[in-house]
């Protein structure tokens, strides 16, 4: 009986092929149109709960893995059971869904991505490595562009590569810098607290006019400030960068703790959500960040990241990180960060990588993440680390 029910399956899944970005754009499409009165909905629970589980626990790797995002769009009620199976990254290590960009990556391992650059069209693109080598065709995962501004640079991030807008549905967020490009806020499309107020701009006050439809998310909320070092006195030497995770607690690197985690794409849904301190108004404390200090993080407040300070190597004459063969080329640009030391006394989670970022090709990068930061937000930050630093070189 089982044997027979995948065979169905897989011949309903070769419908779901057929269609273009089935991955994502299709199993979408089919989930919100799809009702309890298909007849697939009619299998047993348990024996439709096996199937599922067999396919997902087989298909392992992408593009395999489209297949359990195709049966997510067979019908609601596959959907369901489908979204009881799939473990989220921080416990899987597998990105499935396209919320899955938004949820922390995995505890025990960094999660390997690359980054592709195309200086023509200021584009850049997140990709989820298949293989271990440095280079391959990898997951597509996220999209950004860079729009210059009199006053600082936005970075656009887009869940296609083909849309990307503020007004557009597949909008993520967006990184935006300040003149100097030394200091940088990183603003969800997505609440990641319920008391958050949004930042108004442009594009929410189009929201109810005919050219816009009321559902696209126009709101940004701010989720993270990164900042860069001056270089006053204009000595070599590698980067010195700091980065405040907003949305997330510092208590989340500790045993026990737990970092904000969404289920979907919504931004009515803000129950799921714990209450985490946030930056509340654009005008004020966004303003006053881009243009002024740090500001003090207590103990048992945000997240505080750092990058992990380099060593000179004397017989190769510069400043070296080990990468441990994931960075193949010299550049101001690599990076690693750790947890700071203002989030209390050092012990073994302030000694774990949680987020690297190195250069392998002109215009290749690596990107290397793991838990409590999402894969949204570490492109974000290493779209930051593109950014041209005049003050800080």
């Amino acid at each position: 009986m089982t044997i027979q029910c995948i065979a169905r399956l897989r011949s309903r899944r070769v419908v779901q092929d057929q269609l273009e970005g089935s991955d994502t754009a299709a199993a979408a499409a089919a989930v919100a149109g799809g009702g309890g009165d298909c007849c697939w909905a009619n299998l047993p629970h348990e024996l439709l709960r096996d199937v599922l589980l067999r396919i997902e626990e087989s298909e392992t790797r992408w593009p395999q893995m489209r297949n359990v995002v195709a049966c997510a769009g067979v019908c609601r009620s596959w959907r369901f059971v489908i979204k009881e199976i799939v473990q989220v990254p921080e416990i899987s290590g597998k990105l499935t869904f396209p919320i899955s960009v938004k949820q922390p990556g995995p505890k025990e391992c960094l999660l390997q991505c690359f980054i592709k650059r195309n200086r023509s069209t200021q584009t850049y693109h997140l990709y989820l490595s298949l293989t271990n080598a440095l280079t391959d065709d990898g997951k597509f995962l996220l999209a950004a562009c860079k729009c210059r501004r009199p006053t600082c640079t936005d970075y656009i991030i887009s869940l296609r590569a083909e849309e990307i807008s503020k007004g557009s549905s597949t909008y993520v967020g967006k990184l935006r810098s300040n003149f100097l490009g030394t200091k940088f806020s990183v603003f969800d499309g997505q609440s990641s607290n319920a008391g958050a107020k949004m930042t108004k701009s442009r594009s929410s006050r189009l929201a109810y006019s005919k050219q816009v439809t009321p559902r696209v998310p126009f709101r940004n909320y701010p989720t993270a400030h990164i900042s860069y070092e001056l270089n006053m006195l204009g000595s070599r030497g590698p980067r010195r960068m700091q980065c405040i995770m907003d949305s997330i607690p510092a208590t989340s690197i500790r045993p026990g703790g737990v970092a904000p985690t969404p289920a979907e794409f919504s931004v009515n849904n803000v129950n799921v959500f714990p209450s985490i301190p946030s930056f509340h108004s654009k005008s004020a404390s966004m303003k006053n960040f881009l243009s002024g200090p740090l500001p003090h993080q207590k103990d048992g407040g945000a997240l505080v990241l750092r990058n992990k300070s380099p060593r000179w190597h004397e017989q190769l004459q510069c400043w070296c990180l080990n990468f441990h063969g994931r960075v193949t080329f010299a550049s101001v640009k690599n990076f690693q960060l750790v947890v700071s030391p203002e989030n209390g006394p050092a012990g073994p989670e302030h000694e774990k990588i949680i987020l690297q970022f190195g250069k392998v090709g002109k215009d290749l990068f690596t990107m290397d993440y793991r838990y409590p930061i999402s894969a949204f937000q570490a492109f974000a930050i290493c779209l930051s680390s593109f950014d041209t630093k005049i003050a800080c070189e």
